[in-house]
């Protein structure tokens, strides 16, 4: 099956939108959290509020990823994630390309970077996870 990659700039822009949607998100997550959580100097506090940042994250990716293959900003810039053959996610696809993702980006933006060095400008979890971001027919 043929595809049609977005560029450098279709993609660039698409992860800046999509962070201000995640900057949305994490502000309504927190309040709730901090709603329930008051004591913001407990032990716990930190590595939980953490880890709930992660899920609630992870939970809008994967909800869009396997519902279509757009995130909002995805959709905005005419772009999807696919497996490999063009299929559409499965939720263990989906989880194991944020978790990947997540360390990639931990690791100083690496699993970004690698979009430079790929010979289809794939981030590195899209190759480890076994998807790819193409352009949607419509664009």
């Amino acid at each position: 099956m043929t595809f049609s990659f977005p560029g450098f700039w279709r993609r660039s822009i698409s992860l800046i939108y999509e962070f201000l949607i995640l900057l949305a998100i994490i502000f309504i997550a927190s309040f709730i959290f901090h709603l329930i959580f008051r004591d913001a100097n407990a032990v716990y506090f930190i590595p939980l509020y953490q880890f709930y940042l992660l899920i609630i994250m992870g939970y809008y990716f994967i909800w869009f990823w396997t519902r279509g293959g757009q995130t909002l900003a995805m959709q905005t810039w005419k772009i999807r994630v696919v497996t490999v053959d063009g299929n559409r996610l499965s939720s263990r696809i989906a989880i194991t390309r944020y978790l990947i993702a997540v360390i990639g980006i931990l690791f100083f933006g690496v699993g970004l970077l690698w979009a430079f060095v790929d010979r289809e400008h794939q981030f590195l979890h899209d190759r480890l996870a076994g998807t790819r971001i193409i352009k949607t027919l419509d664009s």
